[in-house]
């Protein structure tokens, strides 16, 4: 993989969102509808996560999103988020912080 300069990674918008309400998808296996509150909105992230978190373990989960991606329709939903996670072959763990920081606090 490539070097990002700085200027680049500074165009990311990386925030603390608050996960409000999980939704299975129906017809997926994987995929789930997570709301999440980012202080002055709320946006929906699709994720395939399914398989590592249940519905009540996510709710009130306070996580990393990526926020100004271009939103991707996904089996008639829209993503308009991207929770960040660490994966390996066999798990993954949702990043978060060690802290109890407010939704819509920004990362740098």
């Amino acid at each position: 993989m490539g070097q990002v300069d700085f200027d680049s990674f500074q165009k990311l918008d990386l925030r603390v969102g608050k996960i409000k309400e999980v939704y299975p998808i129906e017809g997926s296996k994987k995929l789930l509808r997570v709301i999440i509150d980012l202080g002055d909105s709320q946006r929906q992230a699709i994720a395939g996560i399914s398989k590592y978190y249940s519905l009540q373990d996510l709710v009130g989960k306070r996580v990393i999103v990526v926020t100004n991606l271009i939103p991707k329709p996904i089996l008639g939903y829209v993503s308009e988020v991207m929770l960040l996670a660490a994966f390996n072959d066999e798990d993954l763990s949702l990043l978060t912080t060690d802290k109890d920081m407010p939704a819509g606090t920004k990362i740098s």
